[in-house]
């Protein structure tokens, strides 16, 4: 697509072992790139009190290079080529689709061998060249191309479409025929949401499949970014950031995460500055439950999540992609880059994005913020789609809804099964929440459609769930995980239960005023709920084994003056800790 003008990480030769340079991504590079003279490294605020919070993600690297500290600032003073997946995630989806050559190296995966005879009969109607006339090519690409198109009959006679076409020679896997029904499903299931591409029909003869669509005449919000030189004021950022979540939130409560969220997949429907946005391209989404997480790499180097690195990830990832998308739109740099594409990847697990150089001082605190709690490698600490556009950077912006968000049911579930201690420490808690959390909170409890008393039962949840459902909510089985939250057993909920049932510990550990919520709340548990505890009650109460040492992993957390939950203990209380926890310690 062009060039990229940007600032090279300066990494030492012995780092570059075992790389393999991408020259898709750096033949056309100038050798005159300006230097980084960025040497500072971020330092991270260690908080002045301790606190439990295992890192989700265990260290696979231990042995490689160690990445740089923070990324350099690099403009997009002109077009850059578009987010290639990195070597490994290419050598995948070739496997996944049986294109790997003889004699082509890829990453074991263990034994997906070309099956023969497989079926390629998709049910899809075989009239497509009676319906639709084709035309030129206008994008492609990893499995197939899509060309403009014309109807010929019927309500989309004389109508501009977009016809993606997927020959079935490439489909020469299992895997491949499931990516492409699973496509059209999602895209047929979840159409009617304003800021995703119309689906009209999918077609199908001996060589092709084709799935007809709207024409989006914008082009690339990628274009876009550039065609304003690099970036976007503050005010227009916000109308792209409202529209792609609002989109992604719709998916995600259908239980579909999209998994190559980029610049590249959104669509201006027209060339008109206010014109709607349209995201496309669901060739690697797949479905998820609220409790399950994925295991198979795919995605676009620059977007890719932490977590998918390490093969185990949900809808979070998405919300990464959006946060880099967030990042360059605001300052029109990439916040992870290297000149490899081994080396985005360490830059992704290792670095941090920078919010010293221009124009990040310039922007707004809630601007920043917004990008920083999208872009934080800890999925558990990442906003949802629903909670970002409840964030205050948002605020104000209209026209705004939003969705319910299933992050509530899970967080729900696990207040449930709790002990009634953690149940008081989070209701103390839930007391030191701001405006703009409790505005969330009210707005996710009013969709449970309480009561004329101000009550919700279980089987709200159920119900409000029904109400929002496609056909995708079925087929990724989300609403199995709601039926199993709406048959718990327990009493009604009031607004400030809910609240405490509903609120994230960890998202809230991911704020710079952490500290302070958690000092109040404990301030608060000190006079209403807490007492002196034994430490056998607290095992108890923690669902503790015997197998456990509690005396010596317990002692800590009360205090031996007065046999009362120890700030720490209170913290870790908060946390959620189980018996599994103390095991991997």
């Amino acid at each position: 697509m062009g060039l990229c003008h940007a600032k090279p990480v300066k990494i030492p030769e012995t780092q570059l072992d075992n790389q393999v340079i991408n020259t898709e991504n750096t033949q056309n590079l100038p050798n005159n790139l300006p230097q980084s003279n960025n040497n500072n490294e971020n330092v991270k605020k260690t908080p002045k009190f301790p606190f439990y919070s295992p890192s989700p993600l265990q260290n696979w690297f231990k042995n490689s290079p160690s990445s740089v500290k923070s990324t350099p600032h690099r403009f997009l003073k002109g077009p850059f080529p578009a987010a290639s997946p990195a070597k490994h995630i290419r050598a995948l989806l070739a496997r996944r689709h049986g294109l790997v050559k003889p004699n082509e190296a890829s990453i074991p995966e263990g034994s997906e061998e070309c099956e023969i005879g497989l079926d390629k009969h998709f049910g899809y109607s075989k009239h497509f060249v009676n319906n639709y006339e084709i035309g030129e090519e206008i994008g492609r690409g990893h499995f197939g191309y899509t060309c403009c198109g014309k109807g010929k009959k019927g309500s989309l006679k004389g109508v501009d479409v977009a016809i993606k076409v997927i020959p079935k020679a490439k489909m020469t896997t299992a895997i491949a025929i499931e990516d492409v029904r699973r496509e059209v499903k999602i895209l047929r299931a979840l159409t009617g949401n304003q800021n995703l591409v119309q689906f009209y029909e999918a077609y199908e003869d001996d060589e092709n499949v084709y799935v007809v669509m709207e024409l989006c005449q914008g082009g690339e919000l990628l274009d876009r970014i550039l065609s304003r030189g690099g970036k976007y004021p503050e005010d227009d950022a916000k109308a792209v950031m409202v529209q792609i979540l609002s989109v992604v939130a719709y998916c995600h409560l259908q239980g579909v995460v999209h998994r190559d969220l980029k610049p590249e997949n959104f669509l201006f429907t027209s060339k008109d500055d206010h014109s709607p946005l349209k995201a496309i391209d669901f060739g690697l989404s797949d479905y998820v439950k609220p409790d399950e997480r994925l295991n198979d790499i795919v995605g676009s180097a620059y977007y890719v999540a932490p977590e998918v690195l390490h093969r185990s990830y949900g809808t979070e990832a998405d919300m990464w992609s959006i946060g880099v998308i967030a990042y360059i739109l605001l300052c029109g740099s990439r916040p992870f880059w290297a000149r490899t594409e081994s080396g985005i990847f360490r830059a992704v697990l290792k670095a941090d994005p920078t919010f010293d150089e221009a124009p990040w001082p310039s922007l707004s605190p809630e601007a920043q913020d917004f990008v920083k709690r999208l872009l934080n490698k800890d999925y558990r600490k990442r906003l949802t789609a629903a909670q970002a556009l409840s964030h205050p950077w948002l605020s104000g912006f209209p026209d705004i809804k939003i969705p319910q968000d299933m992050i509530v049911y899970r967080l729900v579930r696990a207040y449930i099964c709790s002990s009634s201690l953690r149940k008081a420490a989070l209701g103390a808690l839930a007391k030191t929440l701001t405006v703009p959390q409790l505005t969330y909170l009210k707005e996710q409890f009013q969709m449970l459609s309480p009561s004329k008393n101000g009550y919700i039962s279980l089987q709200n949840f159920k119900i409000a769930v029904v109400r929002n459902a496609t056909e995708a909510i079925k087929d990724s089985r989300v609403i199995e995980y709601v039926n199993m939250v709406s048959s718990l057993q327990y009493r009604k909920m009031d607004f400030e239960e809910f609240c405490a049932a509903a609120i994230s510990v960890h998202q809230l550990e991911a704020m710079d005023t952490w500290e302070q919520h958690a000092r109040r709340a404990y301030e608060l548990f000190e006079k209403d709920g807490n007492r002196p505890i034994m430490i056998e009650e607290l095992a108890s109460e923690l669902g503790l084994s015997p197998a456990v040492p509690v005396h010596v992993v317990l002692q800590d957390w009360i205090r031996h003056s007065d046999g009362k939950l120890s700030f720490l203990g209170f913290v870790r209380l908060l946390h959620g800790v189980s018996s599994r926890t103390f095991q991997k310690a």
